[in-house]
């Protein structure tokens, strides 16, 4: 994997600043004080385990949740208040959010070309369709598309405007290895040529060592773990990613297995 930017960005250009952030939902604290920030070109994978905060934190970045305290700051907006300002600037990637599924392939790409605003969406589109192999795709409604192939539109969708930052929900949730393969190649490729901030949510612990410069790990909301993939697995005298999540996770929680 290549060395990618790690200087220390102020808040007008990082493309993520959270100073603090917290998310109650009755008496549960999902987020619970977190603090941190991205550099352009890095890839950061937020780790933990199921209910460790990943997604609610995900949705306060992308401005879906509003914070019941502390602040998220994307190209310095501050997205409680003036997300639409910088949302061009942003992508999303989730196997589990769907598309329109009685829309095609094309028209939902068109639809999100435009709500992007996207100057030549018809020639975008025809692009990512060479590069994704969306060929024999796209007339066909999203509804009727295995869920490889729902996964390559989902990519070309989260892609259409180039984003600066990309925000990754387990993208490769659920693929066969050789498709999860593609997936992750198609990444890269796009990280070296574009230099996106990226924000990875997995399970995946080989994904996340093939693809993070950093490894941010949850736990009941709260940072437990923050550094290098390979510093994480010196610290804990690890030969994987893997034994270091578990443990990690079971110390917190008390398991013993």
């Amino acid at each position: 994997m290549q060395q990618r930017k790690a200087n220390s960005p102020n808040i007008v250009d990082a493309p993520v600043m959270i100073n603090d952030l917290c998310k109650t939902f009755g008496d549960v604290n999902a987020v619970d004080g977190i603090s941190f920030s991205m550099a352009p070109g890095s890839i950061t994978a937020l780790l933990g385990g199921n209910g460790a905060g990943k997604t609610t934190t995900i949705a306060m970045i992308l401005g879906l949740i509003v914070p019941s305290s502390g602040l998220v700051h994307v190209f310095g907006a501050d997205m409680s208040k003036d997300r639409h300002s910088v949302l061009h600037r942003i992508n999303f990637e989730s196997p589990y959010v769907d598309m329109p599924m009685r829309l095609t392939v094309r028209q939902n790409l068109e639809v999100f070309g435009r709500l992007y605003g996207l100057e030549d969406v018809r020639s975008r589109v025809d692009e990512l369709a060479d590069e994704f192999r969306l060929g024999d795709l796209l007339d066909r409604p999203v509804g009727k598309l295995s869920s490889g192939q729902k996964t390559r539109v989902s990519l070309s969708k989260a892609l259409l405007n180039h984003p600066e930052l990309l925000l990754l929900d387990e993208p490769t949730a659920s693929l066969d290895p050789d498709t999860a393969d593609w997936v992750r190649e198609r990444l890269e490729a796009y990280c070296a040529a574009c230099e996106p901030a990226v924000l990875l949510a997995s399970h995946n612990m080989l994904e996340v060592e093939r693809l993070a410069d950093r490894v941010i790990l949850l736990d009941r909301g709260r940072i437990v773990a923050d550094n290098a993939p390979k510093a994480l697995m010196d610290d804990f005298g690890k030969t994987d990613l893997e034994s270091v999540f578990l443990e990690i996770v079971r110390r917190h929680d008390g398991t013993n297995i």
